[in-house]
This record gives C-alpha cells, sequence and structure tokens, in this order.
C-alpha cells in the first residue's frame, strides 16, 4: 500500500467519491462489511543490506533524516553515462521522458530498424496496449519482457531484462541481460476478458471480446517508476527528482537490489518524499504479532458461524420464485393457466420457507453462542441435522421437483426455449440451495453424513420423460454433486462423466473429492498411494482446512484439487478420532 496509489481518472472520481472515501481497496464496501484480518508480510527479499533497508524503510514511512539524504545523495551522478556493456535501466517519473531515452537509445544503433506489427481482434482497448501496435526494434536493444512465459520451460519473466542479439525475419533472440542466456522469442497474445454471472449454474461465465498479440517485449533502456512497480534491477538509474505521487520515490528506490547498483540523476529531496495519510490511518488497524493468533481464531469461528447462518437464508428462492411469477403471462405456453397457478403456489411456498427458515435462523445464533462459549457443539449439531433434513425436504418436495415437473412438461413445446432457459435457472439456483444445506458444516463438522439419501431432490432421475435430452441441455449445470457421485459409483471414470455432463474433468474431481470426507469415496480411489503419501504429511504439518498453503509448498506437481482430496481424507480420519 505504500508503493505508487491507485490511478483514478478525474472524470470518473467525479463519480465515485460520492460512494467511496478514496480509491484504494480498504474503502470497497465489501470490506466495510466484512473486515479482513490484516496482516502484513515485512521479511524483505529483494535486498540484503541492513543499512540500505533500513533507509528504505524510513523512506517508505516519510521518516527519513538528513543522514540518510546524506547517504542517498552521495548516488547523484547527473552526467552519468553507462558503459556500453553496463546494463542499466533508467526509471523516470513521467512517460515522456522514458519514450524520449528509449527513442534516442535506439537511433544510436547502428543497423536497419525493423518493425513488428501487433495483430488487434476483436474488441481490444488502444489504451490497454501492453506494449506498442507497431514495435520498432535493432539488433543490439534493449528490451524487457511484459508478460510471463507461457511455455512449459518458463524462460522469462515480467520484468525481466534482456538485450536483443539477432533478427531473422520474424524470428527474434535475445540474450538475458544477468546470465547471457540465448532466448527465442515467440508472440503472446492477450485477451480482453468480460465475464458475467450464469444464475443457473451459480458460476462466473468467461466471454472473450478480443486480443492482441505482439512480441512480449518493450525497449527498456528507460521505464516509468509506475510501470517499474513490482520488478527488481541490479542497475538502475533514477531520475526522481520530479516525483509528485505519494510513495513513488520509495518505489523507485526500492526497485534496486543495493546501493552500488544504483545511480541518481536528480537529487532527493523532502518535498519528493510522501506518504498517503490514508494509507497509514488503514495500516495503523494493524494488530499486535502475539494478538493475530488469537484473532484469527475468533474471526475464524465467526466465519463458520456466519456462513452456517447463512445456509438457510431463502431471501433469493423468495426473489427467483417472484422472477417466475414475472415471467409467465404473455409466453404462449401450453398450458399457460396451470404455470400461472404454479408460479402463485411455489411463490407462497417460498415464503412460507423463507419465515421458518428466520426463525431456524435465530435458534442457530443463540446456539452457536452457547457453543462458542462452552465448546460443546453436540446440541447444535442434533438441531442443525434435524434442520437440514427438513428444510432438504420441503425444498425438494415442494419446490424443486413441480418446478422440474413443469419444465418436464414443456419438453416437446415449440418456441419455448427462453422460457424454460429462465425456468431452469431458478431450478438450478433451487438445487444450489438445497447442495448448500447438504454441504452445511461448522470447522471440522459436517452434518449430512450421508448425502445420498437426499439424491432424489439433487437429480433430474426421478423425473418421467419418455425424452430427457431437452431437459439435460438446460439443466445439465445446475445439477449438483450427487450426479456425479451416481455416475461414479456405476463405474464411470472422471473424463467419461465430464463428457457426460458436458463439464471439465476438473469440476467433476472437484464434486468426487467432497464425498471423500463423508467416506462414500475412498481417496483412493480418486489418486494414487504414492501421491496421497506425499501430500498428506504437508496436511498434517500445516493442518487447517485451507489448501492454498499446502500448495505453495508442493507447488505445480500436484493440483487444488489433489489436495482438496487429501485433505478431506485427514479431516476424515480426525473425526474418527473424535467419534471413538
Amino acid at each position: 500500500m505504500y508503493q505508487l496509489p491507485p490511478v483514478v481518472p478525474n472524470n470518473e472520481w467525479d463519480i465515485l467519491q460520492s460512494y467511496y472515501e478514496s480509491p484504494f481497496f480498504f474503502s470497497a464496501k465489501a470490506i466495510a462489511e466484512a473486515p479482513p484480518l490484516y496482516i502484513e508480510l515485512k521479511k524483505i527479499y529483494r535486498q540484503n543490506e541492513q543499512q540500505f533497508i533500513d533507509v528504505l524503510n524510513r523512506v517508505r514511512n516519510n521518516q527519513v533524516t538528513e543522514e540518510d539524504f546524506i547517504l542517498l545523495n552521495d548516488r547523484y551522478r547527473p552526467d552519468f553515462s553507462p558503459a556500453k556493456d553496463d546494463k542499466y535501466i533508467t526509471l523516470s517519473t513521467h512517460n515522456r521522458e522514458a519514450d524520449a531515452i528509449n527513442a534516442a537509445e535506439l537511433e544510436k544503433l547502428p543497423g536497419k530498424m525493423l518493425v513488428f506489427n501487433g495483430d488487434i481482434t476483436g474488441d481490444f482497448s488502444d489504451k490497454a496496449l501492453p506494449t506498442e501496435m507497431n514495435l520498432q526494434l535493432k539488433e543490439g536493444a534493449q528490451v524487457m519482457f511484459i508478460k510471463n512465459d507461457s511455455g512449459a520451460d518458463r524462460k522469462y519473466f515480467n520484468g525481466k531484462l534482456a538485450t536483443i542479439k539477432k533478427i531473422n525475419n520474424d524470428e527474434i533472440t535475445v540474450t538475458a541481460n544477468n546470465d547471457n542466456e540465448e532466448l527465442k522469442i515467440e508472440k503472446e497474445t492477450w485477451r480482453n476478458i468480460r465475464y458475467s454471472y450464469q444464475k443457473e449454474s451459480d458460476s462466473i461465465k468467461e466471454e472473450e471480446l478480443g486480443s492482441f498479440t505482439q512480441y512480449p517485449l518493450r525497449l527498456a533502456w528507460a521505464v516509468t517508476i509506475h510501470k517499474s512497480q513490482g520488478l527488481t534491477f541490479d542497475k538502475a538509474i533514477i531520475d526522481a527528482g520530479a516525483s509528485f505521487a505519494p510513495g513513488q520515490v520509495y518505489v523507485a528506490l526500492s526497485r534496486c537490489t543495493s546501493l552500488q547498483g544504483m545511480v541518481l540523476l536528480s537529487k532527493l529531496h523532502a518535498a519528493a518524499i510522501a506518504t498517503d495519510k490514508r494509507v497509514i490511518a488503514f495500516a495503523q488497524k494493524e494488530a499486535a504479532a502475539e494478538e493475530l493468533q488469537q484473532i484469527l481464531q475468533q474471526e475464524q469461528q465467526h466465519y463458520w458461524a456466519n456462513e452456517l447462518v447463512k445456509t438457510f437464508d431463502y431471501k433469493k428462492i423468495v426473489g427467483a420464485m417472484g422472477e417466475f411469477r414475472e415471467l409467465v403471462p404473455g409466453k404462449k405456453l401450453p398450458d399457460t393457466q396451470s404455470a400461472l397457478t404454479l408460479s402463485h403456489l411455489l411463490l407462497t411456498k417460498a415464503r412460507e420457507h423463507d419465515l421458518v427458515a428466520e426463525r431456524f435462523q435465530l435458534q442457530l445464533q443463540q446456539l452457536l453462542q452457547q457453543a462458542s462459549e462452552t465448546g460443546n457443539t453436540t446440541i447444535l449439531e442434533e438441531r442443525v441435522i434435524k434442520g437440514i433434513d427438513y428444510f432438504v425436504k420441503a425444498a425438494g418436495e415442494e419446490l424443486l421437483l413441480p418446478l422440474q415437473q413443469h419444465i418436464a412438461s414443456l419438453q416437446r413445446a415449440v418456441k419455448v426455449r427462453k422460457y424454460i432457459t429462465g425456468v431452469s435457472g431458478i431450478e438450478g439456483l433451487l438445487n444450489q440451495q438445497i447442495q448448500r444445506m447438504i454441504q452445511a458444516g461448522y470447522g471440522d463438522i459436517i452434518f449430512c453424513k450421508s448425502p445420498g439419501i437426499y439424491k432424489q431432490y439433487t437429480s433430474e432421475k426421478n423425473l418421467s420423460l419418455t425424452d430427457k435430452k431437452t431437459y439435460k441441455n438446460t439443466t445439465v449445470k445446475g445439477s449438483s454433486q450427487a450426479e456425479s457421485l451416481d455416475l461414479f459409483k456405476k463405474g464411470n471414470s472422471i473424463q467419461e462423466i465430464a463428457a457426460m455432463r458436458q463439464l471439465t474433468e476438473g469440476t467433476v474431481s472437484g464434486h468426487l473429492a467432497m464425498f471423500v470426507r463423508s467416506g462414500e469415496i475412498n481417496a483412493l480411489e480418486l489418486l494414487t498411494e504414492e501421491r496421497l503419501n506425499i501430500i498428506l504429511p504437508v496436511v498434517i504439518e500445516i493442518g487447517g482446512n485451507t489448501v492454498t498453503p499446502v500448495k505453495e509448498i508442493l507447488g505445480d506437481t500436484f493440483s487444488y484439487t489433489d489436495i482438496r482430496i487429501v485433505l478431506n481424507h485427514w479431516q476424515r480420519l480426525q473425526q474418527a478420532k473424535v467419534n471413538i
């Protein structure tokens, strides 16, 4: 946060400032509603000279001493011109300065100037181009990679400096500045993605609007301080005297790995160093190290409790049934009156369920408070198990099944596809609500030990259809994990289930991983004993309920699903010990 602040155009901020206190993430409404635990990572990896680290910390916090300015300005070399083989990069405050340096240095090089044209397809804004549309290069030019290598070898990364060694037609060969390794560069593609929410599957859909293809390079004798953020340089020439944004000087200086590799073209003065007061105010919310663990445990309990209570929130279901009622009038259905009657009935039932659910949520809050105070969850477990049984059956029999039968009755109707899609979205939302209740948990406690007993409410198989193709095409993405389990138990492979259900293999694997914890699937049915024995010790060492820390240790050799399978396996073993 102490680096450069968010860049918000004035015309946009004129609108946004009526709703947000600042453009920083911590002014987001979501943060205000659910404040996260503040943990600051303080170990420094870029520099190892303690004197330099101390000075950078004081620059960061706007506490620079007179001695610090003397030390930093000792690197002031206004007439510095690096030798040809010294691979320095200049960091400037403004784009025009960086562009001028790059153009001048390129002009100095002998040889022919070559232009590589980028390609835009579809919708991709000119203002969002990561590099030049028409990239001008010469052999000997200093360049910087602007993308991580998408190939298997990962030979370069965003910010890596290199020199053009050879250009042969459309083939560019560079040598890395730090190790002289030769790399042949191919064009890369950046995509302009639009995301939209899919109600039926409760998922986010990616839609590619356009793309930009070009070599992942830009001239790099100079770059702005803004564009250098996050990068590391062994040798840098810094022109930061005209800094205009909070954190700009700190970003420039902290890109360097050492004082010896840093040259200042302009002297630093106190007026150029600033820290945003809003950042300081937020940073003061950091708890002392000894308090963090206690706060984390408390917040974890709160999170589990809130998630459990939210599981029985029927507001979305009531809203969806209201949409269903609005959807029917004016549609040319085989039996419009029956559809209208059904829509009114389902809305009434949903409202009744909502009232019962509200009372149940109040009971839950009281029981959760008791469990938190006493550490005894027996009464909580008994009440939630009964609640799940009641609400799943009520939602399934009184809401889901009538809706599914309505959809099935339209399988041979014409000109109703859009209507079926809308109703199927509501059916998918009901499926999700039922699944949330079946999968409800509180910490290590899984309330529903046998999800399969509710199979009739999570699968379309109970419908008496002579031809299920129309229905499957509209509801398959809203179907439940139980459907994947059923197909797996019948001997189908993950690949076969994915093809049958029009899902990815990763999604199906995620479905099945859930049933390892309930004991309906053995972990060794999904991965080899060798892989389990590698993952399990790390899971045990890390503890907890999250996959990410284990993934960070194991790396890309194991997928998130692999780790989730083993995590669920371990949690089942732990629950078995508790039961004994």
